[in-house]
């Protein structure tokens, strides 16, 4: 069977054409979008998701302000800062790399964000707001991933669709898309029995789980859409999903790469929710 190459890349870098333009006219009227990234101690993958956040802010024309605190930043250094970002009106966006250095709470860090610069769509607030179907900003992995399948003409509407994975970055609010884009959901977790009879009704597949290639093409229907969102080190260094995608793909009708499928969507996500927060924010300004 042919498949399609969900390609994530192409299409981040086709959205981020039409931002540039978006954000080239909203500085026109002296409004730019302005992103403030927190990092806290030094975890090298997150060092690596900051840079990469700077250059996608770079080629749109978002202005960035980076915010690199020690590991030993306590937890009112913190809050203090995040209170100073939600008065600054340069700042439209505010994101708290994850995670934290642990004795700081991440639950109270991500409440103190306000909902409206809330871009990481992470606040309870905009949790429950995704939840009833009128979301302010959707989550970037699970968006972006409807991005990804709308792109490629895909129907979800009357699908099964599977997510393995409850985290709430990922999973939950994955099926909460699904679901409001009318597809019948399943959420998969470790306590799931039998899970590869379960994945095997799915008419779309989405691998949330951090495992290293464990979804095999015995996980898989004849046809369905698989959707991988891990990413995981083999020990030889390679970068691979939760999908074997060798053995899946000739099984498959579409399915996203890794690299290259979902992490740049994700990336493409959080500067099209810093462009939304801006015009709320700035809606006097812009009209």
């Amino acid at each position: 069977m042919s498949y399609i190459l969900l390609d994530g890349k192409d299409l981040a870098g086709r959205m981020k054409a039409e931002m540039r333009e978006k954000v080239e006219n909203m500085a026109a009227k002296g409004v730019v979008p302005g992103l403030a990234v927190v990092i806290v101690g030094n975890d090298p993958a997150s060092r690596v998701y900051v840079n990469s956040k700077k250059k996608d802010c770079a080629e749109v024309g978002i202005r960035s302000f980076e915010y690199a605190l020690p590991e030993e930043t306590t937890e009112e250094q913190l809050l203090g800062l995040i209170d100073t970002l939600n008065e600054d009106d340069s700042v439209d966006g505010i994101l708290v790399q994850l995670p934290i250095p642990k004795h700081l709470d991440e639950a109270k860090v991500i409440r103190r964000i306000s909902p409206k610069k809330d871009v990481d769509a992470f606040h309870p607030y905009n949790v429950g707001e995704l939840m009833i179907g009128t979301p302010i900003f959707a989550p970037c992995t699970p968006a972006g991933i409807m991005e990804l399948i709308k792109d490629a003409g895909l129907e979800v509407a009357g699908k099964n669709c599977v997510v393995i994975g409850r985290s709430n970055i990922v999973g939950k609010p994955m099926a909460m898309l699904m679901l409001h884009n009318n597809a019948t959901v399943t959420i998969c977790h470790s306590k799931t029995k039998d899970l590869k009879s379960v994945c095997k009704q799915a008419d779309i597949l989405v691998a949330a789980i951090g495992k290293t290639e464990l979804i095999t093409s015995e996980y898989v229907k004849e046809g369905a859409i698989v959707i991988d969102v891990g990413m995981n080190r083999t020990p030889e260094g390679r970068l691979t999903g939760d999908v074997n995608f060798e053995d899946v793909k000739e099984k498959v009708s579409a399915i996203t790469p890794v690299p290259g499928g979902v992490g740049p969507m994700t990336r493409a996500m959080l500067l099209v929710n810093t462009i939304k927060a801006c015009n709320m924010h700035k809606a006097n300004m812009l009209s």
